[in-house]
């Protein structure tokens, strides 16, 4: 008896240990990178958005595991001058929320789909009286990106895909995804890892990221990734990556029928999003596609070939006859 009652007190007080652990994480994880733009109410979503500069719109919506924070660490200075740069938190992610339908709950695999991000995110621009934007995605961007396209055809000036998951893969994304983005791992799992799991090894995923390249001097300390490791953000994450690949599965049939200029940047090094399985078929499937292959580049080109990205957004604008 007195053993059963030592355990359950034990088990009592390191669920109270993790719950304070996760608190005091999260809370100074809000701290130490809070809201950069303004946070829009979209029908009961909250949306956070950063727009500076002026000229054509210029929309930014970045990948998985991210925030906007990834691109305000040097990208939209770049383009301020000449563009009404608008960069987003997708659902879930930096300082977004989720919908009605996704909201965060423990037993549950519910994610966002691209569509409906775009969706989302399309009306926090209406909201912001942006007109016929560029829309640039990067990564898991890259496909609410061409769902954007996909919805509003007419409306988008043109879509710039930077190392865009866009093509259905062969296989699975591994146990990690498999575990976090289901109903018990997100109940259980999530909350350990964001209790215990150390600053290194958000380091060293940075660096997985950029590889073969480095990060820039400054970025880890500037992007945020603690955000991500709050258990909303992580269930959300792993949900939304996890369900991906059936959404893509849908979408790609139609790409062909998408009519704005698409501008198409992908390092022939990326072993996240690797160029043979999405961009090389990915422009022979739209019409006029322009691809710039990076040659031992990786993921991360808006952050280690700035100028090819900036003139392929330019080339958008151009083709759009925003310029």
């Amino acid at each position: 008896m007195l053993g059963a009652l030592t355990t359950s007190a034990a088990l009592a007080g390191a669920g109270l240990w993790l719950r304070r652990r996760v608190s005091v994480r999260g809370m100074r994880a809000e701290a130490e990178f809070p809201p950069t733009g303004r946070i829009l109410d979209v029908a009961g979503a909250r949306v956070h958005a950063l727009t500076e500069g002026s000229g054509p719109d210029l929309v930014l919506i970045h990948g998985a595991s991210g925030n906007a924070r990834d691109f305000t660490f040097g990208l939209t200075a770049l383009l301020r001058d000449r563009y009404r740069v608008t960069a987003f938190d997708r659902p879930g992610l930096g300082w977004s929320g989720r919908g009605k339908a996704t909201h965060d709950r423990l037993f549950t695999t519910a994610a966002e789909s691209p569509a409906e991000q775009a969706a989302l995110l399309q009306a926090a621009s209406d909201q912001l009286g942006l007109r016929r934007p560029i829309v640039l995605g990067h990564s898991y961007g890259g496909a609410v990106a061409l769902a954007w396209g996909l919805s509003r055809p007419s409306d988008t000036a043109a879509l710039v895909l930077l190392s865009a998951v866009s093509t259905p893969w062969p296989g699975g994304l591994g146990a990690f995804y498999a575990i976090t983005g289901s109903a018990l791992g997100g109940a259980f799992v999530v909350p350990l890892l964001s209790a215990l799991v150390p600053d290194g090894y958000v380091a060293a995923s940075i660096n997985e990221i950029f590889a073969p390249q480095s990060p820039p001097p400054g970025y880890s300390a500037h992007v945020g990734a603690p955000l991500t490791m709050r258990p909303a953000a992580m269930r959300a994450n792993a949900r939304q990556v996890g369900t991906l690949r059936r959404h893509i599965v849908e979408m790609a049939p139609r790409y062909s029928s998408l009519p704005m200029p698409v501008e198409i940047v992908h390092g022939q090094a990326d072993t996240i999003v690797p160029f043979d399985i999405h961009a090389a078929p990915l422009a022979r499937q739209i019409p006029g596609a322009h691809l710039t292959a990076l040659p031992g580049i990786g993921h991360m080109p808006h952050h280690v070939a700035h100028d090819t990205v900036l003139e392929a957004i330019d080339r958008a604008a151009k083709r759009a006859e925003l310029r």
